[in-house]
């Protein structure tokens, strides 16, 4: 395995992926032997290389047929229930969870439930949401405060779930690896629709590798409070785009922006909003060159009161800050100030020092200038999804589909780009990579006025 090319084999993966016609591959099947196909010809893997693609291929295959209950079945030889999974067993898999319900807990019933629920619904082996002792954890060391969380790095010792070890019939571990600690605030006084809404979020993010893995959870004995455990990522968009703005191409921009949008695509297929959409919470994995999202479902604090709204305001959509609430559509409107942000490599409204009058602003209409050329099918696309009417704003699949489109687009006419993108200015840039602020979420409180405005 030492000379196996991890990140050749996830940029073959991800070429393979991106080059697969859905009208000609219709089905999970016909999709995976495509990218099995694809990995053969390839000329810069070696045989090796490929074998362990394959595998990976194949795994997720395995992960695609149980999501989409979709495939032949086979007979498991231990449980001999009609299993989708051809690598593991995925009743053998929950089976083995539920078997050690008894050898845990969290100290807090309804966090046991909520993971408990959420390992009866796993997908796969490296995808199980667990409890996770705060003893199995070492060199922890602080790394920022974000909104109203403090986070932390640690070592995690023995690691997240590797695989399935049919012959004895038990997971095996990954071993020693590098994680995130997000402490979340006032959990025991969380209402039940946050756990609801924790427990959507949790599974999700282990359903799709498009957001931010969550390992499980664990508790800090210091102050009682719980924390995420979560998927170490190398930098945040923010933090990219300062340090990369003046060296990327256009193309670079639009394929950044799609992974984005095929990240939310799949939030809004599970029925979630995400209500916090910035630059700080969209992570960038160099290993395979992949960007997520993350804080799904824990954005603020547990118990922030109803009459609140939690987010970071130039990323806020207009009807949400008039006090008429997070739909798909503020989402879209949150894409729209990544658009600009991706565009011009600086946040949406820099030069604004009183939120109170950018909150009027946005509500009337005013949205961050276009000091650039850029492509126009992009700042056509962008527009529509910073519309003041959220009906004209597209939904996730229209957008997707359009952005697809622009993507193939601009690759197949890259004379059509503009030549030159506008430099980020040095002196704003040093002054926002030292502003905390433009980088977390807060919570904000509606006054009590006609147009429900809030304030902080």
């Amino acid at each position: 395995m030492s000379n196996i090319r991890i990140e050749l084999i996830q940029a073959v993966l991800s070429r393979a992926l991106a080059s697969i016609d859905y009208n000609i591959y219709v089905n999970l099947h016909e999709q995976s032997e495509f990218i099995e196909q694809f990995i053969l010809a390839d000329e810069s893997l070696t045989e090796e290389e490929k074998t362990e693609a394959i595998r990976v291929n194949n795994k997720n295959h395995d992960r695609d047929k149980i999501i989409h209950n979709e495939g032949t079945r086979r007979i498991c030889e231990n449980c001999n229930q009609k299993c989708l999974a051809t690598l593991y067993c995925e009743y053998c898999v929950r089976n083995y969870l539920k078997y050690n319900f008894s050898n845990w807990t969290s100290g807090n019933n309804v966090i046991d439930n909520l993971i408990k629920n959420c390992q009866m619904e796993t997908i796969k082996p490296t995808k199980i949401i667990e409890w996770i002792p705060y003893n199995n954890l070492e060199n922890i060391k602080y790394l920022t405060k974000g909104g109203f969380s403090e986070i932390y790095t640690a070592e995690w010792i023995d690691g997240r779930y590797e695989e399935w070890d049919s012959k004895v019939q038990q997971l095996v571990r990954f071993g020693t690896h590098n994680v995130i600690l997000k402490e979340l605030k006032n959990v025991k006084n969380a209402s039940q629709s946050w756990f609801e809404e924790a427990k959507s979020h949790l599974t999700l993010s282990n359903k799709r590798s498009e957001i931010v893995q969550c390992f499980g959870l664990t508790k800090n004995p210091s102050n009682g409070n719980y924390m995420l455990v979560m998927n170490k990522y190398d930098v945040n968009l923010r933090e990219y785009l300062q340090q990369n703005h003046n060296q990327l191409t256009w193309n670079e921009r639009i394929n950044i922006t799609y992974l984005i949008i095929d990240a939310l695509y799949y939030i809004h297929e599970e029925n979630s909003i995400h209500r916090d959409l910035h630059s700080g919470n969209i992570l960038y994995t160099q290993f395979n060159d992949d960007w997520n999202i993350s804080d799904l479902g824990f954005c603020g604090p547990a118990d922030k009161p109803s009459t609140s709204i939690y987010g970071n305001l130039p990323y806020i959509a207009p009807e949400v800050i008039n006090g008429k609430g997070y739909t798909f559509k503020s989402d879209i409107y949150s894409i729209a100030m990544l658009m600009w942000e991706i565009s011009f490599g600086q946040p949406p409204f820099m030069d604004y020092e009183d939120e109170h009058i950018l909150a009027y602003n946005i509500i009337d209409g005013i949205r961050p200038k276009i000091i650039s050329e850029i492509p126009s099918k992009y700042k056509n696309l962008m527009e529509q999804c910073w519309d003041a009417n959220p009906l004209k704003r597209p939904d996730t699949y229209t957008l997707r589909k359009n952005f697809k489109e622009i993507r193939l687009y601009y690759r197949n006419n890259p004379n059509e780009l503009p030549k030159l993108i506008a430099k980020v200015d040095k002196e704003k840039n040093n002054n926002m990579s030292n502003n905390d602020s433009e980088e977390s979420s807060r919570l904000f409180k509606k006054l009590k006025t006609e147009n429900g405005l809030f304030n902080y």
